[in-house]
């Protein structure tokens, strides 16, 4: 049996290292780190979570929601750590990040049919190989990405929220409590009129730090720094991160004006991610404008947010539904450098590309998972967007509408996934697809408990 490459080894790249394996194919996973480190990575384990540590909703009436269910019927590594290193955040999956990234790293370094190379790669294979070096491509490969015949790279700004210590939170300024009664996983530091506004006026006159090439445009919605979204106007926080709804301030027993929400990073609690506070501030102004939010007014920062560059493909026209290069059958992007956004869609991009290699090398026939699931409607959207292509999460817009109008919103979204549930469900029992068998060679492999 011929050997597939993998180059990189984040979400994506283990997420196809892992597919390929567990149906026989042997794997070899080359990962830069910790020869090379990008400027957004610290650990030299697989799958680090640079951003924020949630994978966000959990809920099949959420799309992203119903991504993570589509992927655990098809055995996705991705969110068997994630689940395995949990921690409480409501109705959303968030993770120990360093809990999940070892318990990747542990689990795709034993699999005996991976072979790890820590080294940077400089060319791309022929064929038989995924690319999953993410939007902060190496300069050597990034060159000969760049030099494939008919491809455009785009690029958006992308921002990393601060962590802080939950020791030195001033406990009796905030309280404990979820949205809509969901149980007490968050953190909230509620403030008056008076205390937003001054914030809000602090944050405008803040110094921010110098990222080239950023022009304050070309950002991601679903990762704007605070201080961008403050420029759009008073309220625009009030009505985003930073939105009260849902919440009762014990001490008052009403609504807070504004809320700063506080997510545990460790099952200990003792680090803290400022939910939605993305921001490219200097970190002397990090310091003293979020200092400024009750209860972080003494707030030690164990790591504070930064900027970087993303780096994506003009992938319609460019890849197939199956990620595949059109114009190199057999070679396989996957991950945020295709133009999904988010850490499931890119690990879903990765599990599509690793199953489709394996069936390319095993002889079988592609599998098109369609638009009517979460999972195929992201790869039919990067082969097939029109217009101005930009990175996309995942979300109900991309699927296939049900086939009659449902007018309510939340009984339309649990009938779309459980049509799309039901999709996974005869792809894997057809004898074509018979790879998704858990019994194939490789697939018992034995994942580790997390430690």
């Amino acid at each position: 049996m011929r050997q597939a490459t993998v180059i990189g080894a984040g979400l994506a790249g283990c997420e196809a290292a892992w597919q390929l394996a567990r149906r026989g194919v042997p794997v070899r996973l080359v990962e830069m780190k910790p020869v090379r480190f990008t400027p957004a990575h610290h650990s030299a384990g697989f799958a680090e979570l640079v951003c924020s540590n949630s994978l966000r909703s959990d809920q099949l009436t959420n799309a992203v929601g119903l991504l993570k269910e589509e992927m655990r019927q098809l055995d996705s590594l991705i969110l068997r750590a994630a689940d395995g290193a949990r921690v409480p955040a409501g109705g959303a999956l968030a993770v120990d990040r360093e809990a999940f990234s070892r318990w990747v790293t542990q689990a795709v370094c034993a699999h005996p049919l991976i072979e790890v190379a820590r080294e940077e790669a400089v060319s791309l294979p022929e064929r038989d190989a995924v690319i999953a070096t993410g939007p902060l491509t190496s300069d050597a490969l990034a060159r000969e990405i760049a030099a494939l015949p008919g491809l455009r790279t785009l690029h958006f700004f992308d921002a990393a929220a601060p962590i802080v210590s939950g020791e030195s939170l001033d406990k009796s300024r905030v309280f404990r409590q979820s949205r809509y009664g969901r149980g007490d996983d968050y953190l909230n530091c509620p403030m008056t009129r008076e205390e937003y506004l001054a914030f809000y006026e602090a944050l405008l006159g803040a110094q921010t730090a110098e990222v080239h090439g950023f022009d304050g445009t070309q950002v991601f919605e679903g990762c704007m720094p605070i201080e961008v979204m403050a420029a759009r106007g008073e309220q625009v926080m009030a009505f985003g991160p930073m939105k009260p709804v849902g919440l009762t301030d014990p001490r008052t027993g009403r609504e807070p004006y504004a809320v700063v929400q506080l997510r545990a990073e460790d099952r200990e609690g003792t680090m803290y991610n400022l939910v939605g506070f993305q921001t490219r501030l200097k970190w002397g102004e990090q310091r003293r404008v979020f200092s400024m939010i009750p209860g972080l007014e003494h707030a030690e920062f164990l790591r504070y947010g930064v900027m970087h560059r993303n780096t994506f493909l003009q992938s319609p026209g460019f890849l197939d539904e199956q990620y595949m290069m059109i114009s190199r059958p057999g070679v396989y992007f996957a991950g945020q450098m295709t133009g999904v956004e988010g850490y499931v869609e890119s690990a879903s991009s990765g599990l599509v590309a690793g199953l489709s290699l394996a069936r390319r090398m095993l002889g079988l026939p592609p599998v098109d998972f369609t638009r009517r699931t979460a999972i195929g409607s992201l790869a039919h959207h990067v082969a097939q967007a029109s217009g101005d292509f930009q990175p996309m999460n995942a979300n109900f817009g991309l699927i296939e509408p049900f086939p009659r109008r449902v007018r309510n919103k939340q009984q339309r979204y649990g009938l779309i996934a459980a049509r799309a549930l039901d999709t996974i469900e005869a792809l894997r029992s057809n004898p074509l697809a018979g790879d998704f068998d858990p019994t194939l060679r490789g697939a018992g492999q034995r994942t580790p408990d997390v430690v």
